[in-house]
């Protein structure tokens, strides 16, 4: 298993990346470490470069400036068959008039590789994503949503990819099809050691599936970390609500003027995730009244009208409290981050 922690050596590096498009700058200034044999997710908003990346990244464009390194050898000048790269599109782009072997072995036969050879790596293949290997000779069309991505991913592996990219693969399944194939994703990455890079608008799969996640914003690279750091630990208010909900307050003269209450800080912002709200509850406490209660299977999210303006709890769903009930609900403020902006 490679060494995926910060003393690895980097598989793919990024220094000054930058794609302009006319006068629209959609990747500015991008600079990373993809370390050997890690997952590593970029999430962001639409429109905010995490696609032109993704296409820089697999050979699919070229940067207006800056360079790009595999193993230390520069490819961003080489097109995508001539990268140890592979790459697994939304679309999947598979070919409905060929059978699942076919379809798998298909860059191994335009490398002129023999007929027994491709069957014979096409069915290790599919053991490998764990499709059965009577599918070899199936048409791609009997199979199901699942299997088709079973099908791509064990295509994209066909070449030996020292590098996998994904373009949001699992945006087009249904909720519990998409969160079978992120665990398995997840565990054939580890098997396989490989290194995996993945764009997404899912948090859900960046914090299920990563070793680090890019937040993306205006084509700028705006915080790196593992998926525990970013959404415990945001650098600003926007990563802190990208992530996930959030409650803000703004900290002044080292007190939180909205609760009249002192701080951990002279200024900036306190954030102050849904989960750290409890009733009767740490060192800042509050009257609020439940507005709106939604239910999220074993946990429920609670809306709070409060002096503050309307805050979010989310609590076991065993909470025995009501729409129109009032309560006393607070937070610890080690249970809180601060943030400058």
């Amino acid at each position: 298993m490679p060494d995926t922690g910060a003393d690895a050596p980097p598989a793919l590096s990024l220094s000054g990346l930058s794609r302009s498009f006319g006068d629209t700058r959609a990747l500015d200034d991008v600079s990373l470490d993809i370390r050997e044999g890690e997952f590593f997710t970029v999430v962001g908003p639409s429109g905010s470069g995490k696609t032109t990346l993704l296409r820089i990244l697999a050979g699919l464009d070229r940067p207006t400036a800056g360079t790009l390194h595999l193993r230390g050898r520069d490819i961003a000048g080489l097109p995508p068959n001539k990268r140890p790269t592979a790459m697994v599109f939304q679309s999947l782009a598979l070919f409905d008039h060929r059978s699942v072997g076919e379809n798998v072995a298909f860059a191994l036969k335009m490398r002129g590789v023999g007929a027994e050879a491709r069957r014979t790596k096409a069915l290790e293949l599919l053991d490998l994503v764990r499709l059965p290997r009577d599918y070899h000779d199936r048409p791609v069309t009997q199979c199901s949503g699942g299997e088709r991505q079973r099908v791509a991913l064990a295509r994209a592996l066909a070449s030996d990819p020292e590098i996998l990219f994904f373009d949001e693969p699992l945006s087009a399944l249904d909720y519990r099809l998409r969160k079978t194939l992120e665990v398995e994703l997840r565990d054939l990455q580890k098997r396989t050691g490989r290194t995996f890079v993945y764009i997404t608008h899912s948090l859900e799969e960046a914090m299920v599936m990563s070793d680090r996640i890019g937040i993306m914003r205006d084509g700028r690279l705006v915080q790196v970390g593992d998926p525990a750091t970013i959404y415990g630990r945001p650098r600003d208010r926007f990563v802190a609500r990208f992530m996930g909900e959030v409650n803000v307050f703004e900290i002044a003269g080292g007190r939180l003027p909205a609760f009249d209450a002192p701080a951990p800080a002279q200024d900036g912002w306190l954030i102050v995730r849904p989960e750290a709200l409890a009733p009767d509850a740490g060192d800042v406490q509050f009257d609020a009244t439940v507005t709106d209660i939604y239910r999220l299977g074993s946990r429920v999210q609670m809306h709070l009208d409060t002096a503050a303006g309307t805050l979010i709890a989310e609590l076991p769903a065993s909470t025995r409290l009501a729409e129109g009930d009032a309560a006393r609900f607070g937070f610890a403020v080690a249970d809180t981050h601060r943030v400058a902006e």
